[in-house]
């Protein structure tokens, strides 16, 4: 079995999130890259990255949310999805940035241009196209009750019936993967 992670924004494919999934399902493989800076970037990258890989379920946290919501075809659990990306001022702001989590590339900072938020909200405009029936049923989401950076439930549930609040913000920690997450990825798995 194999799950591929994406993380949120500033973060790295080698999040305490991605240590923590490690740990709790070791008989699965997580395979969680580093996510260009730029949709424009990103997006394909990510695409190309689940097409050469396979996974039997992409599980996306915030932005990483907001991407695996658009990786058509696969299981995906999107967690508290950043869908508005470009309309978030405090969080996608114009300057140089810290990263949060070490990279591979060993970058320590980044920089959010006009350009990247432009990509951002002309991403963002298209990300619901070409949606099926069949994409509504493979499409989870999880949305943190106590969540003051991200609310997309109500734009999310527009678009896909499987929706469901946890009691928690928007990081994950410990307690909500293994009360809410795990659970769902377990019962996902198992699926034909």
């Amino acid at each position: 079995m194999k799950i591929v992670y994406f993380h949120g924004f500033a973060s790295s494919g080698a999040s305490g999130t991605v240590q923590l999934l490690r740990q709790m399902l070791p008989e699965i493989e997580i395979v969680a890259p580093d996510i260009p800076v730029d949709p424009q970037e990103a997006l394909p990258f990510l695409k190309n990255l689940c097409h050469a890989e396979q996974p039997d379920l992409i599980i996306g946290t915030s932005m990483g949310g907001m991407y695996a919501q658009q990786m058509r075809g696969f299981k995906r659990i999107c967690v508290n999805p950043a869908l508005n990306m470009s309309k978030l001022s405090k969080v996608l702001k114009t300057g140089e940035h810290q990263f949060l989590n070490r990279r591979k590339d060993n970058q320590k900072t980044f920089r959010i241009t006009r350009d990247i938020i432009q990509h951002f909200n002309q991403m963002e405009r298209l990300q619901f196209k070409d949606i099926t029936d069949e994409e509504r049923q493979i499409c989870w989401g999880l949305f943190g009750i106590n969540d003051a950076t991200v609310n997309t439930y109500d734009l999310f549930r527009k678009h896909y019936p499987q929706a469901t609040r946890f009691e928690g913000e928007h990081r994950l920690n410990e307690k909500v993967l293994r009360k809410t997450v795990l659970p769902l990825v377990k019962a996902i798995l198992q699926m034909p």
